[in-house]
């Protein structure tokens, strides 16, 4: 595996050249790491079955998990979809006001897609990436790019090049570094329906940016979801985000959540075993209850912007914590009603498998 450093440069030409490598290691059917404004992806040709089918090995991902398609820049949708059914209207005014950006959007899939990009389904999902490195690469391959998040399935999502390399090394042919992801979680994956238009996955672009462009109804779907069916995007059906630590999440009243947080604190036994807790929360409750941690077991993020902190933030600290030999992980928790919440509240749930508590 060969690890090459771009960080920092941002002009396409000067970006172009210095990845004509691993770009032509993408068009041969290799596999290449590289960063996103969200998380860091694992790419393959999405034309190319066996290089597809690669993705799945390395990552130890179910066959039936969907891959997200993205694209440098929108002629390269005639590679991606089916050109006979005309694009809904409101999928182009979506492109026009998200991408590139942390949109991905579902669209009738094309022939030339490799099978297993999008197992079964008639719809595959599709992005642009607002990353000059990203787009770059796609650009420089001159393909399509399938690409699902750079780690082992069901770990947290990666945000750096040390990331990638700590889930995948001797595994894929290239990791392109280009610094910290700035978004921190994936990107929303949005269903357009007769008549509502439905977010399978929160992510960046949020509910009330999706509403503000389109006439339909933006809704969520629904939390239960049949694991008898087939998923149709990433993130739906499969244990994803989650450390090897147990994740505990409270979120409601601040006052409620600040009471709930120190009882758990104050416990020394989880699951009849010993507990090494860390903590992740507005820095003005750390300054409170951190006495009861080691300074490299919390994490005290800025409570004007916690939500955004949050995402940025919360795969790189739920694998540091790993590292620091947590047990438990605490998060305070956020109103999933409001902008980037819904999307932080979405992997917590899965990471957390369930220990989500709302206290008021």
């Amino acid at each position: 595996m060969r690890r090459l450093t771009v960080a920092g440069v941002r002009l396409e030409p000067q970006l172009r050249e210095m990845l004509k490598e691993p770009a032509q290691s993408l068009r041969r059917g290799g596999l290449v790491a590289f960063p996103t404004e969200t998380v860091y992806g694992l790419g393959a040709n999405a034309l190319d079955e066996e290089a597809v089918r690669r993705i799945f090995a390395a990552k130890e991902r179910p066959r039936d998990n969907p891959l997200i398609v993205h694209i440098a820049h929108e002629e390269q949708l005639r590679d991606v979809i089916d050109e006979a059914q005309p694009l809904d209207a409101d999928a182009v005014r979506l492109m026009r006001a998200f991408w590139p950006g942390p949109l991905t959007l579902l669209l009738p899939a094309g022939a030339a897609l490799a099978p297993s990009v999008h197992p079964g389904q008639p719809l595959v999902g599709v992005r642009m990436p607002d990353h000059p490195v990203a787009r770059a690469l796609i650009a420089e391959a001159g393909v399509p790019i399938a690409a699902p998040s750079a780690n082992r399935s069901g770990r947290p999502s990666p945000t750096t090049a040390d990331d990638v390399e700590a889930d995948l090394a001797g595994r894929i042919e290239w990791i392109v570094d280009g610094g910290a992801c700035p978004v921190g979680v994936e990107s929303t994956v949005l269903l357009l329906e007769p008549d509502s238009a439905r977010i399978l996955r929160p992510g960046g672009v949020t509910q009330e940016m999706i509403a503000s462009v389109i006439d339909r109804p933006v809704l969520y779907a629904a939390d239960a979801f049949d694991a008898a069916a087939a998923p149709v995007a990433p993130g739906m059906k499969y244990r994803h985000y989650a450390p090897n630590a147990r994740v505990h999440v409270w979120w409601g009243d601040p006052a409620a959540i600040d009471e709930a947080m120190r009882a758990f604190l104050l416990e020394e036994v989880q699951d009849g075993e010993p507990m090494v807790p860390a903590l992740i929360a507005p820095d003005d409750f750390v300054r409170r209850f951190g006495w009861a941690l080691s300074e490299h077991r919390q994490a005290a993020l800025p409570a004007s912007a916690y939500a955004e902190e949050l995402a940025r933030h919360l795969y790189r600290l739920l694998r540091a914590f790993d590292r620091a030999g947590a047990t438990d992980v605490l998060v305070h928790g956020v109103d999933p009603a409001h902008g980037l919440g819904a999307a932080v509240m979405n992997r917590l749930h899965k990471a957390a498998s369930g220990r989500v508590r709302w206290v008021g």
